[in-house]
């Protein structure tokens, strides 16, 4: 068995399908809630970079930094075959310092989750607002989870490209809400053109957040950072929402204070 984050071709895979929809949120939260004209962006997190690639190839200005190199010498291969100019950084999302602000920052589809503690959930907030400018936004996305929760969770979806199929199954293997941490297993079985089979199977803890934490986590960091508007995985911005519970897929969009 491999490990997933080492094969980021897979990775870029399964989430592909969401690129589009969240491009198009993007630019609409740039228009709506923007402060002055946005064009650099970071990207802290971005794992395979599909992101990335696409916010470039729409002209912006992109930084995209994690810590695993697989993932950044695959987004540097596919930045460089589609002849985008970037800018990628081997780094953590909690210590981050760079020498230009950027405008406007995104994080979505729980990578934020995988900052297991309350101090490093709050060090990569207030490290994203010392790297953007005063008017500019963060959008943050990440799942919720309702007090009436089943720990028994499991998820399965397909993907395929370039002749290679992808069979995907998530598995909550432990659930702690004491400790405000679950356990995921991720299998993945890939069949190549060739009919070659390889599989994958990684496991990793992400930290639980209900609707009241997550304000609390925010309302921790209100001198740097504004909530200036709160969505849903089904990026509509004529359709905001609350921080309730039943708010389970969350989006926050977060304006960068002046010092």
């Amino acid at each position: 068995m491999a490990d997933w984050y080492d094969h980021p071709q897979y990775f870029d895979m399964v989430f592909r399908d969401e690129t589009d929809d969240e491009v198009v949120f993007f630019e609409e939260v740039f228009e709506r809630f923007g402060e002055g004209e946005v064009k650099r962006l970071l990207e802290p997190g971005c794992g395979s970079g599909r992101l990335v690639v696409a916010m470039a190839a729409k002209g912006y200005d992109v930084t995209g930094l994690d810590l695993s190199q697989p993932m950044l010498s695959y987004l540097r291969g596919r930045m460089k075959r589609r002849k985008l100019t970037g800018t990628v950084v081997q780094g953590d999302m909690t210590d981050m310092s760079f020498p230009k602000a950027f405008d406007a920052a995104f994080c979505t589809f729980n990578t934020f989750r995988h900052l297991i503690n309350e101090g490093a959930a709050e060090k990569h907030l207030r490290s994203v607002a010392a790297n953007v400018r005063a008017g500019g936004l963060y959008i943050l996305g990440f799942h919720l989870i309702p007090m009436d929760a089943d720990p028994d969770c499991t998820e399965r979806w397909k993907a395929s490209s370039g002749g290679t199929k992808v069979s995907v199954t998530l598995r909550v293997i432990d659930f702690d809400r004491k400790r405000r941490q679950e356990m995921l297993r991720v299998s993945i079985k890939a069949v190549k053109r060739s009919g070659a089979v390889e599989r994958i199977r990684s496991e990793f803890p992400l930290r639980l957040y209900t609707p009241t934490q997550a304000k609390r986590l925010l309302e921790k960091v209100a001198d740097v950072w504004q909530i200036r508007g709160i969505y849903d995985f089904d990026y509509d911005l004529d359709s905001p929402r609350k921080i309730d519970n039943d708010l389970t897929d969350a989006v926050f969009v977060l304006g960068r204070k002046p010092s």
